[in-house]
């Protein structure tokens, strides 16, 4: 048996017998996060890397539509699979269009979830980026990183994107104003690149983040 992790999948459904119902059952094969409304899940979304999202299009607070439309406008290619009641061609139309993946009609028989998730996950792995920092594994486009060990960490906005422009350039090492520069854009002081940095040493390990003294930063080469 592999002692591989289970890969990470976030329902969003509010529905209260079938939301943990399809948590108990996919939870035999991903790694389950449910939450029951539209703005828990757009926040859950945008904090954490998921290899795929169950979404209900009917939710509270956020329209899964409007959900898959901000999802989408952030940048996220997360693979979504939308649930709806609504089968129409218009509603399906309407649905892909937001930005769903997939689009499947209630009620359905779990063997066909299953199915369309596992498509869903192929198709993502062929375009997926893969970046080696030492023995560690980052996948910027789900902000999360594997370690040796096959421990998984999701990373923020932010950090990803740190992480991303030092690890596409390994041999390169960046001053913090030109990580500012790229990264903050909004215009936050200097001060907030270090404070970054620590927090991804903090999540992983202090080598991944190599510091050049008096240069700046590059990627290091963690062996753990």
């Amino acid at each position: 048996m592999s002692d591989s992790p289970l890969p990470a999948l976030l329902i969003v459904e509010d529905d209260a017998r079938l939301g943990p119902l399809m948590a108990e059952i996919l939870g035999e094969t991903y790694d389950v996060t449910l939450v029951q409304d539209g703005l828990a899940g757009l926040d859950a979304v945008l904090s954490n890397g998921f290899e795929a999202v169950v979404l209900d299009r009917r939710l509270p607070e956020l329209d899964g539509l409007e959900l898959l439309r901000r999802v989408r406008a952030a940048g996220r290619r997360v693979p979504i699979l939308l649930l709806s009641a609504y089968g129409t061609l218009q509603d399906r139309v309407e649905g892909l269009d937001s930005g769903a993946n997939d689009y499947l009609v209630k009620p359905f028989e779990t063997d066909e979830l299953l199915a369309r998730l596992r498509a869903l996950r192929r198709a993502s792995a062929i375009e997926e980026t893969v970046l080696d920092i030492g023995c560690w594994r980052f996948y910027p486009d789900g902000r999360a990183l594997t370690s040796p060990g096959q421990d998984r960490v999701a990373l923020t906005e932010k950090e990803s994107d740190i992480l991303r422009l030092l690890a596409e350039s390994p041999d390169r090492t960046f001053a913090p104003e030109r990580i500012l520069r790229s990264v903050f854009p909004e215009g936050e002081k200097l001060g907030v690149v270090r404070t970054y940095v620590h927090y991804i040493r903090h999540k992983t390990v202090p080598e991944l983040i190599a510091t050049v003294r008096g240069v700046g930063y590059q990627v290091g080469r963690p062996e753990r």
